[in-house]
């Protein structure tokens, strides 16, 4: 193996050691935990975007600190990507060219991934083998809707554009098939969405799919980030919102 290859791979791993690739690891440990606890796994629970401290001003900078850090292995992988000559955010179509067209698929997409999505998530509930998820355990703030609205974003672009557009970019560069490359990045999201139970890391496999096929076809990450960002708002904010009745049911 040549030093560049070697030097290409080893790129490839330091981003994901950074980024999801590590939260795939913690995730799969954390299922393992879960499955060898006395509780059945229908009966666990988890917390998405928890609280961190009792007090308010404490608590909204933790947040804000940890949404912002997130971030910065996006920004390496953009950089990394652009070393070529071209600028990155245009190789994966990471910007505002086409604001309308992007927001019209954007929504398509998270309508058509949405429903399904639910489905496996209430599917998974009924089989026990998908914990109850609270999408937003944050304490009651006046600050909590526009955190859950930056962590939906955040979730959003350091997802798309690692897993899709910087992976499928590299993959492609080491001469991996597209059957190879899908897969191994579809895999990658589910696996770290796996914590959550069998359904989720399903649910999350098919979305990674659907949307590396419209990212071979139009080169585009920014619709991804926009259907990906209108799922987690209406999942954070949604749940937030809904009374506490209907909260039980979910």
């Amino acid at each position: 193996m040549s030093a560049a290859a070697m030097s290409a791979r080893a790129e490839v791993w330091i981003v994901l050691g950074l980024s999801l690739g590590q939260s795939a690891v913690y995730s799969l440990v954390r299922i393992i935990a879960r499955l060898t606890e006395e509780r059945p796994l229908g009966d666990q629970t988890a917390a998405l975007n928890p609280s961190v401290s009792p007090r308010p001003w404490l608590d909204l900078t933790y947040q804000l600190l940890g949404i912002g850090f997130a971030l910065v292995p996006v920004v390496l992988a953009l950089y990394l990507l652009s070393a070529g000559g071209r600028r990155a955010t245009e190789r994966i179509g990471f910007d505002f060219a086409r604001p309308g067209r992007d927001l019209a698929v954007g929504v398509g997409l998270a309508a058509l991934i949405g429903v399904p999505g639910l489905l496996f998530y209430l599917a998974g509930r009924a089989l026990g083998i998908t914990v109850s998820i609270n999408p937003a355990a944050l304490n009651d703030a006046w600050w909590a809707v526009p955190v859950l609205l930056l962590s939906a974003v955040k979730n959003a672009v350091l997802e798309e554009v690692i897993a899709v557009g910087y992976l499928l970019e590299r993959l492609e560069e080491r001469g991996w098939s597209w059957r190879a490359r899908t897969v191994a990045s579809a895999t990658l999201r589910g696996a770290y969405h796996l914590y959550q139970g069998i359904g989720p890391f399903v649910g999350n496999l098919v979305m990674g799919l659907v949307f590396n096929e419209y990212y071979r076809r139009a080169r585009r990450t920014m619709p991804l980030v926009v259907a990906h960002t209108l799922l987690d708002v209406v999942a954070f904010v949604g749940y937030w919102l809904l009374p506490e009745a209907w909260r039980a049911l979910l």
